[in-house]
Parts: C-alpha cells; sequence; structure tokens
C-alpha cells in the first residue's frame, strides 16, 4: 500500500489507518470485539501493507490499548515497521481526565504500560480542554516528546479556533507542534471544509478523519438508507447527526459510481476522502470485508467529474462530532 507523509513530518504512513476502537472488551460496548476476534484483523492490516493503527486509552478502558499492543508485538516484531497513535483526555477508570500536565504525564505512562511499549509515534488530545492552561498542555507534551514517550503530537475533534490557540501557543513557546488533526470528516459531513481543513493545509497539518462511513452510512443500499439502525448506532453516543433527504442522495450517487465502477458504496465513500488531500482515513473494521474495502479503496482513484458529482447534493448541517 502507498506511504504518504504525515502532514510536513518525516514520518511515512499507509494511505488507510485502521482504527482499533472496536477491538477489546464487548463489557464496554456490545459492538467491541473481544481479543481473540480482533487480532485477525491487525494481522490482515499487517499483510496488506497498513503500517499505521490508532488507539485511545479510553477505548474499553484501556483495553484496547492491551490488545492492540500485544498483537503487534506478535505480528510484526520490528517496532520500526508500523506507526502507532493514541490518545488522552477522557477519564479511565474513573480517574480525573482533562489536559493537565498530571493527567497527562500519567496518562503517557498508563498508556505505554498497556501497549507494553517504550514509546508511541503519535501521543494526540483527544479533545479540547475548557479547564487546563493551553501553555500547561503544550509543556506537558513538550516533555512527554523530549522524555522520549511520543515521537509526534497531534489533536482530536475540536473548532479550528481551538485548534489555532493550541498551534500559535506552541510556536510562541518554541514547542514541540502539532503535526495531526484527527476529525470528523466524510461525503455527508463537509463542515470541516470551512476552517478546519484550511487551517490544516496552511500549517502543513497531516489529517486524519475518523468516521469515513458515518458509522456505516455510506455503505448501506441506498434504498435503505433511513431505515436501518445498526448494534453500533444503538450504543454509541459519539455521533450526534441525523441524516436527512441531501444525504440520501448522496449515497444514492456513491452506489451509482460504485455500480459503475464495479466497486462497493464503502470503497467508493473512502476513495472520495484519499482524493480530498487527506493523510489516511481511520477504518474501523468488525467484519473482515469492512477492512478488504478500505484496502480495495486505497487503489481506487476517482476523476474529478465522479468527485463533483458525489459532492453536489451536500447541504450545510449543524456541527457534529462531539465537540466540546
Amino acid at each position: 500500500m502507498e506511504k504518504v507523509r504525515l502532514g510536513n513530518t518525516g514520518l511515512k504512513v499507509s494511505r488507510i489507518c485502521l482504527g482499533t476502537m472496536t477491538y477489546g472488551s464487548p463489557g464496554w460496548r456490545d459492538w467491541v470485539l473481544d481479543e481473540e476476534a480482533s487480532r485477525p484483523f491487525i494481522s490482515r492490516a499487517l499483510e496488506a501493507g497498513i503500517n499505521f493503527f490508532d488507539t485511545a486509552d479510553i477505548y474499553s478502558q484501556g483495553v484496547s490499548e492491551e490488545v492492540v499492543g500485544r498483537a503487534l508485538r506478535d505480528f510484526c516484531p520490528s517496532r520500526e515497521d508500523y506507526v502507532l497513535a493514541t490518545k488522552v483526555f477522557f477519564p479511565v477508570d474513573g480517574r480525573n481526565g482533562g489536559l493537565s500536565r498530571k493527567h497527562i504525564m500519567a496518562g503517557i505512562d498508563n498508556s505505554l504500560a498497556r501497549l507494553g511499549m517504550d514509546h508511541v509515534d503519535l501521543y494526540q488530545i483527544h479533545r479540547f480542554d475548557n479547564a487546563t492552561p493551553i501553555e500547561e498542555t503544550i509543556e506537558a507534551l513538550h516533555d512527554v516528546v523530549k522524555a522520549g514517550k511520543a515521537r509526534y503530537i497531534g489533536a482530536s475533534s475540536m473548532h479550528a479556533w481551538q485548534f489555532a490557540k493550541y498551534l500559535s501557543t506552541a510556536e510562541k513557546m518554541g514547542m514541540t507542534k502539532f503535526v495531526s488533526m484527527q476529525n470528523f470528516y466524510n461525503l455527508v459531513y463537509r463542515e470541516e471544509e470551512r476552517e478546519m481543513l484550511p487551517l490544516c493545509h496552511d500549517a502543513g497539518i497531516g489529517v486524519i478523519p475518523w468516521s469515513p462511513l458515518a458509522r456505516g452510512f455510506l455503505g448501506r443500499p441506498a434504498a435503505h438508507a433511513l431505515d436501518r439502525q445498526t448494534t453500533r448506532a444503538k450504543s454509541d453516543n459519539i455521533l450526534d447527526m441525523k441524516f436527512g433527504d441531501a444525504d440520501v442522495e448522496t449515497l444514492r450517487r456513491v452506489e451509482e459510481t460504485a455500480r459503475k465502477r464495479g466497486a462497493k458504496n464503502a470503497q467508493i465513500a473512502t476513495a472520495w476522502l484519499l482524493a480530498k488531500g487527506v493523510s489516511a482515513p481511520i477504518v474501523g473494521a468488525s467484519k473482515m470485508s469492512h477492512l478488504e474495502d478500505a484496502i480495495a479503496a486505497a487503489s481506487i482513484v476517482l476523476t474529478d467529474d465522479e468527485v463533483k458529482h458525489l459532492e453536489e447534493p451536500y447541504r450545510p448541517k449543524a456541527i457534529a462530532g462531539n465537540l466540546r
């Protein structure tokens, strides 16, 4: 699989990132796969040339990091051959959350212990923290990098003005710069194109969007766009967005394009993201077909006319993605 630079860094990542929120403990969410069921997905991803894996301390209350860490050590003994990202912000096991120096320092040590590693490649702040001075967060992240516990730092879903404050503060303090933004972005949620994506492009920030299929919506048959609710959707409160007529038309066009190309809806929707200049969509897979679709999407190059056709029905939406 093709590798690209993550933003302006020298770090090379595969065009597809395997998200591992789905792997850990079913006791946390009923759609999560246990360790035995999870391992084949990580093995297949590595086999296909995916070298980029994303997790978080909050996923299955830390169990995801344990499962992912063991699988990567078993299937890919050379630490240099894969890129591992995790996140900090939400409270784990009832402990305090946020982005205070105390929580970040404890968070990285706890994550490394669960992963069974001495460093992560990308350490991301999971949300914006209204209660902690930005300078405190920046200095703590800088110290994590200087201690060798993380190679790069990134951020996840927040407003563009919030991310801009982190970027400018790090610059002003002369400390470690952010290199990536993990945001909610797909064919039926394109509000990120207004401010966040231009900001990232201008600052040389790599974009690694989550939920490229809008929690499975873009992979459905158009005829059943609004009358299906997955097991995940029933218990996953992260995606606070409703679908409307414009979204159904977008899905119809995805299906039309897929039919013409002999592909699947999910492959076309992911290929659209790859055509938008992002570094690597983060793909979740609870069935092997989900992962195979993502792998196939990396080889699909949409024409400009196809991209325009897919984008045309879009209508502005209320902000979604669980921003704070």
